[in-house]
């Protein structure tokens, strides 16, 4: 099996869109990474919510993240499903984003015999011709 996952050879999944998701994947489009911020106790809200898991406030902020974090935790899918049916051996990732969100994503462009939990990694985005955009991580 191939060291490196390439990025073109991930399908990109268009995703189901809802008002509280919108602003996320608009910015996506644009290569931009933003999280929904509490307003009242300023902490980040992921996934995408209409209200603040910590404190309960409905008043959001979107901010642009860093775009940095490090891997928590991550598995190779040798069968995957949906999009993702002819596409064995990806990397499916949670990453700590400094920001202090976990998401979970897949990485690109890596060697694994260097991958490793707690590997610093940066976004990307990978659009498809439908006008869809995912973030997925690559090393730092």
């Amino acid at each position: 099996m191939e060291d490196r996952q390439e990025a073109q050879a991930l399908p990109i999944p268009v995703p189901v869109v809802f008002p509280e998701t919108e602003p996320f994947w608009t910015n996506a489009r644009k290569g931009k990474l933003l999280l929904p911020f509490c307003t009242h106790c300023a902490k980040p809200v992921w996934y995408p919510k209409a209200f603040c898991t910590a404190c309960g406030s409905f008043e959001l902020d979107w901010r642009e993240a860093s775009g940095f974090g490090e891997i928590y935790s991550f598995t190779e899918v040798m069968k995957g499903e949906g999009a993702y049916r002819e596409t064995p051996g990806y990397i499916l990732a949670l990453i700590d984003l400094d920001e202090g969100v976990r998401m979970l994503s897949n990485l690109v462009d890596y060697s694994r015999e260097t991958l490793r939990i707690g590997q610093r990694v940066k976004v990307v985005f990978h659009n498809s011709s439908d006008d869809t955009a995912l973030p997925r991580f690559t090393p730092a």
